[in-house]
């Protein structure tokens, strides 16, 4: 299963049924990555380079990836660095070609990542979020699950979950409905996720008061809304705001 036009160091491990093609095919998998079952990887991908980092002194760090993956052309997932000591991609992604995650960043599982889409160091990515082509993340910005953010934009505030954004910059723009409905969520549910936003970005309240409101609405004790409220209370960076 290992071409023998594919250069493969001695000190590698590799797991049963693992197919490594003639060179591999121009797919760099460098030291400190760890790869998980059924993942596929385009041509030109980078897994495991170091660190885009001037504070990396060269220390043991990895790039660890989960299961099912399709990692595009282009590709590049830098490994950790001292700060959290690994770069982690979950599984059932699709990264597409010529986006980076840099160093210490954690994407979950169940993602779209579109073409040239950059992410910053340290940037956290939850389940199920679509993010469109030629985004700019800054560095430790957090990005809620089964979101949508538009293409071309750039993001320096945390995106709370279930949302829509896009212009410059960026804003909220609505809940992600037809994600919603696609994965199922009840009726029930998505009105409780609609009205929280209301309450966070209709009733000109800062995000203090919001989550103080949202907390004795009678929405409060849904899961998918003490999702929201544990979110926006842990952002470092503050949330987008409305259009």
């Amino acid at each position: 299963m290992i071409s023998p036009l594919a250069y493969v160091d001695p000190s590698a491990k590799i797991g049963r049924n693992t197919e490594i093609g003639p060179f591999c095919p121009h797919v760099n998998v460098m030291y400190g990555s760890r790869i998980g079952n059924g993942n596929t990887i385009h041509p030109g991908a980078v897994i495991g380079g170091i660190p885009q980092d001037l504070k990396f002194v060269g220390e043991e760090t990895t790039a660890e990836i989960g299961d099912n993956n399709r990692i595009r052309e282009n590709v590049t997932i830098n490994r950790g660095t001292a700060s959290k000591g690994k770069t982690v991609v979950g599984s059932n992604n699709l990264l597409m070609e010529s986006m980076h995650v840099a160093h210490d960043c954690i994407v979950g599982s169940y993602c779209i990542i579109g073409n040239s889409t950059k992410l910053g160091g340290e940037v956290e990515v939850e389940d199920h979020a679509t993010i469109s082509a030629g985004v700019l993340i800054h560095q430790f910005t957090h990005i809620g699950g089964y979101v949508m953010i538009q293409g071309g934009t750039g993001v320096s505030q945390d995106v709370p979950p279930f949302t829509m954004s896009g212009r410059n910059p960026l804003t909220y723009m609505g809940i992600n409905l037809v994600r919603l409905r696609r994965e199922k969520f009840s009726a029930e549910t998505i009105e409780a996720i609609h009205n929280a936003y209301r309450i966070i970005y209709q009733q000109g309240l800062n995000v203090s008061q919001a989550v103080a409101a949202l907390k004795e609405s009678e929405i409060a004790d849904d899961p998918q809304v003490k999702y929201i409220i544990d979110f926006i209370s842990r952002s470092e960076r503050g949330i987008i705001r409305d259009r």
